[in-house]
């Protein structure tokens, strides 16, 4: 065992505390000094977009079946209509990010089955296969989980959620060009 003087604890103690303050102190945020206005014409082409995208998206979820879509390709509608120019709102993204998420939530559901656990690695998959292949897209997240709890198989991939993030994704190029206040996509890929 190796003995540690006093001051040395005293230095150990400081930079325990050093490190704790440091970290402590990145979570103080700071106040946002002006919000962006938008015009009448930007909000109009907002809800065209989300009325067009997620109409269409929830005829296909009805169409198969699958009303738990609603919610992954919703908040992806809000990044498509009412963020286009985030870089998760791009196509590679939005289009990598629920494909690959899809594909890792039904290779998960398929060597793990379904439960907690389950559903924890495939979403938390998903994020890291995200992260790697450049499509990080929030949504992805839900549609792994939704690959997982209700046990999903390859065609998911294809049908519904390959063809209905297309779908949202046609919507958001021809809409948001319309004001000329936007422009989507930033980039293609």
């Amino acid at each position: 065992m190796i003995d540690i003087s006093p001051e040395q604890k005293k230095e150990q103690s400081a930079g325990i505390e050093e490190m704790l303050l440091n970290y402590l102190t990145k979570m103080k945020a700071g106040r946002l000094k002006c919000l962006p206005q938008l015009s009448r014409l930007d909000l109009l082409v907002t809800a065209t977009g989300s009325l067009l995208g997620i109409g269409l998206i929830t005829l296909l979820a009805h169409l198969y079946r699958l009303p738990l879509l609603i919610p992954s390709f919703g908040a992806s509608a809000v990044l498509l209509y009412g963020a286009c120019h985030v870089p998760m709102a791009q196509l590679r993204n939005v289009i990598g990010g629920h494909v690959v998420s899809a594909l890792t939530g039904v290779a998960v559901y398929h060597l793990l089955g379904c439960s907690w656990w389950s559903i924890t690695i495939g979403v938390t998959l998903a994020i890291v296969v995200m992260s790697v292949t450049h499509t990080l897209h929030p949504p992805g997240g839900a549609t792994a989980f939704m690959a997982v709890s209700t046990g999903q198989g390859l065609w998911f991939v294809f049908m519904p959620v390959a063809t209905g993030v297309l779908c949202l994704v046609l919507i958001a190029v021809l809409v948001n060009n319309v004001s000329p206040e936007r422009k989507y996509p930033q980039y293609w890929y």
